[in-house]
């Protein structure tokens, strides 16, 4: 991929934060890093040690933050060798290197204008809200500080940007090839990401009414979206027309009266094989990196139930440090910053729903138990 149309400028900006989620690395990090998750929730130490027990079968260490290391090598890796001379940091939201402490060692090296990368690439609450009020605090909590002000902008939504739709089509071909050779032209495609509340995914995105001021449907929208791009993509290159596929869920963690995105992928994986499917390749659309949420819950439960069912699957790999996402996110950063400074530019979307907004109205994806204040909004 080449960001030739855009100029290597990256002015008014003078720094790229990655943010992302954080997750322990030791087994004596896991309740912490479960009370800061679920802090405000009451819930007692007990109860996040059994929750936390798909950590504990990994020796109580989550691949998240590893890769994100692996991420910013590479970003700094391809900014270098395309003349973008614009440092990079790390920062999480619930563990180490923390969100605040980064902005702090920005502010201190004289950085000003911020641009953030959330290793979140679709709208809603938890992927993208959430990460501007924990902005929001860092940014208040430097200013109780007496450091000096710092400005951050949020890099628009990445879902359907060539350079992270076009690895997952490779890694889907991939999986295929898993399969048994006699179930390939005819395996299921399952594209999976988190289960979120049914109602915070009726809020998520931009009020699509402005007389309403109500966002809706998003979240959804925009998986489905990069499903149908990837699997229309897939039929292209194996030849295969009319392939099934479905958007399922995964990760649910929510109280089982309040109703969540169905199906979950245990139960469709269920649902296969009683329809007669001969396979299935799982494809977790909605996540950047192979963390946690796919390594326990598609690599070890889901796979048991596969394996329970007598049904062949594989799963596709995420896109991770791939060097078309390392490209995109220079490209993004090129075409805001060329945005900033009144120079228009071509913004790269693939489908029918196009590049999303650069910033957040007030009213997209609302808080779900009370509002609190964002940074990088209107």
């Amino acid at each position: 991929m080449s960001d030739s149309r855009i100029p290597i400028d990256h002015t008014p900006y003078d720094a790229l934060l990655l943010l992302s989620f954080g997750g322990p690395e030791a087994p004596e990090d896991v309740v912490p890093f479960l009370e800061n998750v679920t802090r405000g929730r009451g819930i007692p130490k007990e109860r996040l040690a059994e929750v936390g027990k798909h950590y504990f079968l990994f020796g109580g260490v989550s691949p998240i933050n590893e890769q994100n290391r692996e991420l910013l090598a590479a970003l700094r890796k391809d900014f270098a060798g395309n003349g973008l001379d614009l440092p990079v940091y790390w920062g999480n939201r619930n563990w180490a290197p923390y969100l605040v402490d980064t902005l702090r060692e920005i502010a201190t090296d004289g950085h000003r204008r911020v641009l953030v990368l959330a290793t979140s690439a679709y709208a809603g609450y938890s992927g993208c809200r959430q990460y501007r009020e924990n902005l929001a605090d860092a940014l208040a909590t430097l200013a109780e500080e007496g450091l000096p002000e710092l400005r951050v902008d949020k890099l628009r939504h990445f879902y359907n940007h060539p350079g992270f739709v076009r690895p997952m089509i490779d890694a889907t071909l991939a999986a295929l090839d898993e399969l048994p050779a006699d179930a390939r032209d005819r395996a299921h495609l399952a594209f999976t990401t988190h289960s979120i509340p049914d109602a915070m995914a009726e809020s998520s995105g931009a009020p699509d009414d402005p007389a309403r001021g109500r966002p809706g449907g998003a979240y959804v929208a925009q998986h489905l979206e990069v499903a149908r791009l990837v699997a229309e993509a897939v039929a292209e290159a194996t030849g295969v027309a009319g392939r099934p596929w479905e958007l399922v869920f995964q990760s649910r963690s929510g109280a089982p009266h309040i109703p969540w995105l169905e199906p979950d992928i245990c139960d469709h994986l269920e649902s296969l094989h009683a329809a007669g499917a001969p396979a299935a390749v799982m494809v977790p659309i909605g996540f950047v990196s192979d963390h946690m949420e796919v390594k326990y819950d598609l690599d070890t439960e889901a796979r048991a139930k596969a394996a329970e069912l007598g049904l062949p699957v594989a799963r596709a790999a995420t896109v991770g440090a791939d060097p078309r996402f390392t490209a995109a996110v220079r490209e993004l950063v090129l075409e805001r910053a060329a945005t900033e400074r009144g120079v228009p530019v071509e913004r790269c979307a693939l489908g029918a729903l196009g590049a999303s907004h650069d910033v957040c109205a007030v009213a997209c994806c609302p808080n779900p138990r009370a509002p609190r204040p964002a940074a990088a909004q209107l």
